[in-house]
């Protein structure tokens, strides 16, 4: 898809890989709406060129159709879709809380289905679109100590494989980012809240810039998945049993 002039919605744009591929989808021609949950703060903060916040709230179903009729005629615009939005939960399932465990999964999956549901018929009407979704590697290769938020990326994983499936007729196009670890305030919150039980010092992170131009480029091209390198790559690929063995070693209640 050549990006050049076309309008891209990004959610979770305020930090991290949300706002790095914001701009550098503006960076190369597009003009962005950078969603983010909290407005007010995000126009206090300096905007890239072509990108413009606008609010999106995955909250709740309610919030979501707010955060819709609230983008007027730029909804109808929108060719590419960003669902990078999400929330982490970590440490022993039974020790967390209920009502954080449901946000999770409304703001990691029920959000970004919601929302490809809104902006999908129009794409189909234009004969033009590419949704993108931030399944994260955790989505392919689970690990202890984050099962909600695994779960809700496990789920993220399914959707997108078979709206893609479901897509093939058409001309709008579904990529899957398999993000790995990436240096963010989100790692840093993953990272301090799995150290109870995991050793995650040794982790390896990407430079969100980096990963960000790497996922212009796959939104640009035909593939319909961004896989990392590394031993993230490798994760993928390994039988079960070695991943369980490791996750054992590497877990400790």
């Amino acid at each position: 898809m050549d990006i050049q002039g076309r309008t891209a919605l990004v959610t979770g744009a305020n930090r991290g890989i949300g706002k790095s591929i914001a701009e550098a989808l503006a960076r190369s021609g597009a003009e962005v709406l950078a969603g983010v949950r909290d407005l007010d703060a995000s126009r206090q903060a300096e905007a890239a060129p072509n990108v413009r916040p606008v609010r999106i709230d995955l909250s709740s179903p309610d919030s979501i159709e707010e955060s819709f009729r609230e983008l007027g005629d730029d909804a109808f615009r929108v060719e590419i879709l960003v669902n990078n939005a999400g929330v982490f939960a970590g440490g022993l399932l039974e020790r967390q809380d209920v009502d954080k465990l449901y946000e999770l999964v409304q703001v990691n999956l029920a959000g970004p289905i919601h929302l490809t549901r809104r902006f999908l018929p129009e794409m189909l009407k234009r004969g033009s679109g590419k949704i993108v979704n931030n399944a994260s590697i955790i989505g392919h290769a689970p690990f202890p100590g984050a099962t909600a938020y695994a779960a809700s990326k496990t789920g993220l994983h399914g959707f997108t494989e078979s709206l893609r499936r479901e897509l093939d007729a058409t001309d709008v196009t579904v990529l899957e980012l398999v993000t790995p670890g990436v240096d963010t305030d989100m790692m840093d919150q993953v990272q301090s809240e799995l150290d109870e039980h995991s050793d995650t010092a040794n982790w390896d992170h990407v430079d969100p810039e980096d990963w960000a131009e790497k996922v212009v480029k796959a939104i640009e091209g035909e593939d319909d998945e961004l896989k990392p390198g590394g031993g993230e790559r490798l994760a993928q690929l390994l039988p079960k049993s070695i991943l369980d063995r490791a996750a054992k070693s590497g877990f400790e209640r």
